[in-house]
C-alpha cells in the first residue's frame, strides 16, 4: 500500500535563482534538455512528468527567472529551495517510524549518500532538544555538533555512492532519480527487517507510481511507504535521516580533502568550476574523475576552456 500525504495539486511553480543556483539546475537536468521553445529561453528541459524552463533575461540583482511545469513541479521546484505554504502540509506522525533523505545530488563533487533513521515516539523530546529539523535549514557547525549525538541514540542505515561507482551507473544509463530510489529501498528495508512495525516514509523526490517504476528489477521491494513532499516537516525520521546524511557527506568531503591536500568546495557554481580547474591542473585528468560527477555542466566547462 502507499500512503500518499496530502499535498496541494500545484502544476507551475515560478523561483528566481541566483547564477549559482541556475548552475544547479543546469547540471541536474543536463541529460534531459531540449532545444529551447522560445527565443526568451536559454535552457529547457523535460522530465517525466515536469518541463523546466531557465529564461534569458536576469533582473537586477542577477537572478533568473525558473519556471517548473507539469505534474511534478512541485517536487522538481521543491529541489532548488521551493517550500509549500504550511497549511498545505499534512503532518501524520505514526511511530515507531522510519524515514529516509539523501544527499549529495546537486554538488559536482563528493558521493552520493542516503540514510534511513528510526524514531519512536519516545525520542521527540530528544529531537526537539537538539533542534532537529531539515538539514539545509542548519548550518554545517550544528550539524557537526548534533548529528553524533544522533548516531549515538537513533538505529539508522547508510548508504554511499562515490563518485567512479556514480559515473559508472550515469554512463550505463541511469538517471539520478532510479539511482536514488534503489537507494532509499535499500536503506529503508534494512531497518524494516529489523523493526517490521514501523512505519516508512520518504522524502518525495518522484510520484510513487514512478518510483516503484524505477525498482521493478529489484529483488525485494518494500511497498507499504508513506511519500511526503517536504517529508522533513512530515517526519521526524526524515529530518533525522537528513542531518545524518549530511553530517556523513561532510566527513566524505575532508576525506577527499585530506587525501588531495585541498579543501573541496560545495555545490556546482562558478567557484566550484575554477577549482576543478585547479584541481585539474594539479593532479589530472584521472583523478579529478575520481572525486567528481562527470556528467554535471562543470565538467564539460572546465574540458572547453
Amino acid at each position: 500500500m502507499v500512503y500518499n500525504v496530502p499535498m496541494s495539486s500545484v502544476n507551475a511553480v515560478t523561483l528566481k535563482l541566483s547564477e549559482e543556483e541556475v548552475d544547479k539546475v543546469l547540471s541536474l537536468y543536463d541529460e534531459e534538455q531540449t532545444a529551447p521553445s522560445s527565443p526568451y529561453v536559454f535552457f529547457e528541459a523535460k522530465t517525466n512528468d515536469c518541463r523546466v524552463f531557465v529564461y534569458v533575461k536576469k533582473d537586477k540583482e542577477g537572478c533568473r527567472k525558473v519556471l517548473f511545469q507539469g505534474a511534478g513541479a512541485e517536487e522538481e521546484a521543491r529541489i532548488f529551495g521551493y517550500v509549500p505554504e504550511e497549511k498545505e502540509i499534512a503532518k501524520p506522525s505514526p511511530f515507531p517510524q522510519i524515514g529516509s533523505d539523501e544527499v549529495g545530488t546537486g554538488d559536482f563533487f563528493g558521493p552520493v549518500i542516503v540514510v534511513a533513521t528510526l524514531v519512536k515516539k519516545s525520542d521527540l523530546p530528544f529531537l526537539k532538544k537538539l533542534g532537529v529539523t531539515d538539514s539545509k535549514k542548519i548550518e554545517d557547525e550544528k550539524i557537526l555538533e548534533i548529528a553524533p549525538k544522533l548516531i549515538a541514540r537513533l538505529p539508522y542505515s547508510s548508504l554511499t555512492v562515490d563518485n567512479r561507482k556514480y559515473n559508472e551507473l550515469r554512463g550505463q544509463g541511469m538517471n539520478l532519480n532510479a539511482m536514488k530510489a534503489i537507494l532509499h529501498n535499500a536503506a529503508l528495508l534494512k531497518l524494516k527487517t529489523q523493526y517490521p512495525k514501523a512505519m516508512a516514509c520518504i522524502d518525495q523526490f518522484a510520484e510513487p507510481k514512478t518510483y516503484f517504476s524505477y525498482l521493478k528489477n529489484e529483488k525485494r521491494v518494500l511497498k507499504d511507504i508513506a511519500f511526503s513532499v517536504r517529508g522533513e516537516l512530515a517526519f521526524p525520521s526524515v529530518a533525522a535521516a537528513s542531518i545524518i546524511a549530511r553530517f556523513s557527506f561532510l566527513k566524505r568531503m575532508e576525506e577527499l580533502g585530506k587525501r588531495y591536500g585541498c579543501t573541496f568546495p560545495f555545490g556546482a557554481g562558478k567557484q566550484v568550476d575554477e577549482f576543478a580547474k585547479e584541481f585539474l591542473a594539479n593532479h589530472g585528468e584521472e583523478a579529478l574523475q575520481e572525486v567528481c560527477k562527470i556528467n554535471f555542466v562543470n565538467f564539460k566547462r572546465i574540458h572547453e576552456e
